[in-house]
């Protein structure tokens, strides 16, 4: 069997997709000639700066909608506009999510409120996203979810201790929906190292310059390494599911 690079014709909706992997990733699909949707947080200004990307993408009906993953009812909303729109969903990217950075030794700092609007946005949010989309995931025969993790799960680094422990979450839920949701839908993680991007506040081209030469690869990643690696799900592996895709220069070794 052979697996087209082209995706042509397919709908994609990457939650998050005004951020850097997000952005990365709703551009790769367009110049594979899928119909891009991308949400935003709400907000006026939010919604023109995601208006004005998505006018630049290559291909046509691309669209832009306001989500707040933390919001269940605007899921469901969002789910109701996209079925309206385009009528169908093949593919789904859970690209949405925050952190703050915290030293793991202050264990103060991560407070209750904190680690709830983590679990909240970052693994609840995606639960949720998948929940309401699945029927029309379903329905196309070939959909997929690609959800994004980080290396954290793995080695109990990054910008916090609940990041890490979502993470690791993310990666259990991999496993889990792709048993679940099999065989109408793939399930997908792509969990990258440190990528060059605005995610945690504080992180600058100073400490990306220490970061790569810590990693084999001397490098830190670009939103386009990550976006390759979830493009790479919908065109080259079509037999995989429930596995995790690590993007890190060899940073976990």
């Amino acid at each position: 069997m052979t697996y087209p690079l082209s995706q042509q014709g397919k709908v994609v909706l990457v939650m998050g997709g005004a951020g850097g992997v997000g952005r990365s990733c709703a551009r790769m699909f367009a110049e594979a000639g899928a119909h891009v949707a991308v949400t935003h947080r709400p907000g006026e200004d939010k919604a023109r700066d995601a208006a004005s990307f998505i006018a630049g993408l290559p291909g046509s009906d691309h669209a832009v909608f306001a989500a707040d993953v933390g919001d269940t009812a605007t899921i469901l909303a969002l789910q109701s506009a996209i079925a309206a729109r385009y009528g169908r969903l093949d593919v789904l990217v859970n690209s949405a999510g925050f952190t703050k950075p915290i030293p793991h030794a202050d264990l103060e700092a991560l407070n209750d409120d904190l680690i709830d609007e983590m679990f909240r946005i970052n693994w609840r949010g995606q639960f949720a996203t998948v929940r309401a989309f699945a029927p029309m995931l379903k329905a196309s025969g070939d959909g997929l979810i690609v959800s994004i993790s980080s290396i954290a799960a793995l080695n109990g680094n990054g910008s916090n201790i609940a990041y890490g422990a979502v993470k690791a979450g993310i990666d259990a839920m991999t496993k889990s929906l792709a048993r679940a949701l099999a065989p109408e839908i793939r399930v997908m993680g792509v969990a990258p190292g440190v990528v060059d991007t605005g995610f945690v506040a504080g992180r600058g081209a100073e400490f990306n310059a220490k970061t790569a030469l810590t990693t084999p690869l001397r490098r830190v990643a670009s939103a386009d390494d990550v976006a390759a690696a979830v493009l790479s799900c919908a065109t080259h592996l079509g037999y995989s599911t429930g596995s995790t895709l690590i993007i890190d220069g060899g940073r976990a070794l």
